[in-house]
């Protein structure tokens, strides 16, 4: 075979590969966020968030200010 068809078929594994990975990586983001969405779902609606996740509401506090900022 020619060098070419050996590069034309690295770059196709290489596509495969590539999309492969980057599909398992959707599908555990996926499955985080509907953990956290039914996890959130069971405690109530208006207070889950603060309850189950404190930290995330503890670090946004410091980034608030009033008045001008320059």
């Amino acid at each position: 075979m020619k060098k070419s068809t050996y590069s034309l078929i690295g770059l196709v594994l290489l596509g495969v590969a590539a999309t492969t990975v980057t599909g398992v990586v959707c599908k555990v983001r996926n499955k985080r966020l509907q953990r956290r969405l039914i996890d959130a779902a069971n405690e109530g609606y208006e207070t889950a968030h603060d309850i189950i996740y404190p930290d995330n509401y503890s670090r946004n506090e410091k980034k608030l200010r009033y008045g001008p900022v320059f």
